[in-house]
C-alpha cells in the first residue's frame, strides 16, 4: 500500500534507536567505572582520558534521547514546520561540548608534560582495560551505525562515530601504556594528549555540520539529483528547476516548480503536482514537498534544451499553443 502524500517515507520503528542509545549508555557506564578505577590505581592518565571520554559518550547519548523525543513532535501553532531542528540544536551543543573535554584534556596533558619527574611507571592492568575498551567501543560502534544508517538519522549516525572516535582513543591510550611500559615515562601524558585532540576535532566538525543544517544549507549535489529524478520522471510533469533543499533535522525540506502542459486544468496540475510530491516523499527522507506549477504552452526548441541544460533553474520559455 503506498504512503500517504502527506506523510515522509515509512521508516523503521525509532523505538530502534532509542534502544541503541540506552545500551550505549549502559556499556560506557560500565566502561567509566573500570577505567577510573584502573587507571587511578595503575597511575595511567591516558586511561582516565578515555574514561572522560566515555562520559562524554553518556552525556552525548541522554542528549540524543532527548533530541529524538522532542524532535518528533507535530507541528504546533508556534512551530508550523514541526520540532525537528531540535536534533540540529542538540547536535551543536554536543559538538560544542566534545570541543570544551577535548581542550581541557589537552590542558591537563601538557601540564603533566611539563612535570616529566612526577611522571609514575603505568601498572600493566591499565593496559589490559585499554585494550577491553577498544574491543567493546568498536563493536559498539558497528552495532549503533547499523541502527543509524537503518533510521537515516543524521544524530545516531554522530553518536556512533563517536563511538567510534573512542574506539581510536582507546587503541592511542593502549599503545601509550605499551610504551610506558617498555620505559619511556612520557608515552601515557602524550597519549592523553593526542586523545583529547581527537576528541576537539570530532566535537568540532560536529559542531559545523550542525551549524550548516541550521544556516539552511542545501543538501549534497548527490541527494539534490535524486529528489530531482523523482520529481521528473512523474507523468505530467514536464521539467524541474529552482529546486531547493534544506535540512530539517534527519530530513528534507524541499521547494520547487514543476513545468506542466498550460492546457491542463488547476485539478489536473494539482493532482500531478500531488504525486510528485507522494514519489518524493516515499523514496527519499523528505519531510514535505512545496510545488509550484509552471505553465508550458509547447515543446521548446533545441535552442531552448541548450539554454535550460547550460542553466537547470531558469525557467522554461512560454510560447503560445500550437493551433490544432
Amino acid at each position: 500500500m503506498d504512503a500517504s502524500p502527506d506523510t515522509p517515507r515509512n521508516f523503521p520503528d525509532p523505538a530502534e534507536g532509542r534502544r541503541s542509545t540506552l545500551t550505549s549508555i549502559a556499556v560506557n557506564s560500565g566502561l567509566i567505572v573500570v577505567q577510573v578505577a584502573v587507571g587511578m590505581l595503575a597511575h595511567s592518565q591516558a586511561l582516565v582520558a578515555d574514561a572522560v571520554h566515555s562520559l562524554s559518550d553518556v552525556v552525548s547519548d541522554v542528549v540524543v534521547l532527548v533530541a529524538g523525543k522532542h524532535g518528533l513532535k507535530a507541528p504546533d501553532a508556534d512551530h508550523p514546520y514541526g520540532h525537528r531542528r531540535f536534533e540540529t540544536a542538540a547536535s551543536l551543543m554536543l559538538g560544542a561540548l566534545l570541543v570544551i573535554v577535548g581542550v581541557a584534556m589537552l590542558w591537563n596533558a601538557f601540564t603533566r608534560l611539563q612535570h616529566p619527574a612526577d611522571l609514575h611507571t603505568v601498572g600493566v592492568a591499565a593496559l589490559a582495560v585499554a585494550l577491553l575498551a577498544l574491543c567493546v567501543k568498536e563493536l559498539l560502534f558497528r552495532y549503533m551505525l547499523r541502527i543509524a544508517r537503518r533510521l537515516r538519522s543524521s544524530l545516531l549516525a554522530a553518536n556512533a562515530w563517536h563511538a567510534r572516535s573512542d574506539a581510536a582513543s582507546s587503541l592511542v591510550v593502549a599503545a601509550g601504556i605499551v610504551a610506558n611500559l617498555a620505559g619511556f615515562p612520557l608515552a601515557d601524558p602524550l597519549a592523553a594528549l593526542i586523545v583529547g585532540i581527537m576528541i576537539a576535532r570530532v566535537g568540532a566538525k560536529f559542531f559545523l555540520a550542525a551549524f550548516n543544517d541550521l544556516m539552511d544549507r542545501a543538501v549534497d549535489a548527490r541527494d539534490e539529483e535524486r529528489i530531482r529524478a523523482h520529481l521528473a520522471s512523474t507523468p505530467g510533469v514536464l521539467g524541474v528547476h529552482r529546486l531547493k533543499t534544506r535540512k530539517m533535522g534527519d530530513m528534507i525540506w524541499v521547494e520547487v516548480d514543476l513545468e506542466m502542459d498550460a492546457s491542463l486544468t488547476i485539478a489536473q496540475g494539482h493532482a500531478i503536482a500531488e504525486e510528485a510530491r507522494k514519489r518524493v516523499m516515499q523514496h527519499e527522507p523528505v519531510l514535505d514537498v512545496m510545488t509550484h506549477f509552471d505553465p508550458v504552452w509547447s515543446r521548446q526548441t533545441p535552442a531552448d534544451d541548450n539554454r535550460q541544460a547550460s542553466n537547470p533553474d531558469a525557467k522554461p520559455p512560454l510560447r503560445p499553443a500550437a493551433r490544432r
